[in-house]
């Protein structure tokens, strides 16, 4: 299912998919000379629009109802539970922005 931000309406794709790693297949993913190291590929059977009544239920996209950030844990908390704290909320957290800011593509 593709969201984009601010449309109720979603296109939802069904299909087979699989993960590559085939490095001349991948080169054609590259931004900024980034190579990703893996993708999906999608063998699509049928591709069709959604309609928006379960967005609109949910508010997804009413500025009035997303709720403060700090509400929820933190990326590194969620990493850090996930793994039973076997990698603390402390060495997470810088981990998660400097993937954010040195990895992004």
């Amino acid at each position: 299912m593709f969201f984009i931000p601010g449309v109720e309406v979603t296109a939802r794709v069904n299909g087979r998919a699989k993960i590559i790693a085939d490095e001349a297949k991948l080169a054609d993913f590259a931004v900024s000379g980034n190579r990703p190291r893996a993708a999906i590929v999608v063998d699509a059977r049928e591709a069709y629009l959604h309609c928006a009544k379960a967005l609109k239920r949910s508010k997804l996209w009413e500025d009035d109802y997303r709720i403060e950030r700090g509400e929820l844990p933190t990326l590194g908390k969620m990493v850090s539970d996930q793994v039973n704290g076997e990698i603390s909320v402390e060495d997470a957290e810088p981990g998660v922005w400097t993937s954010y800011r040195d990895r992004m593509w």
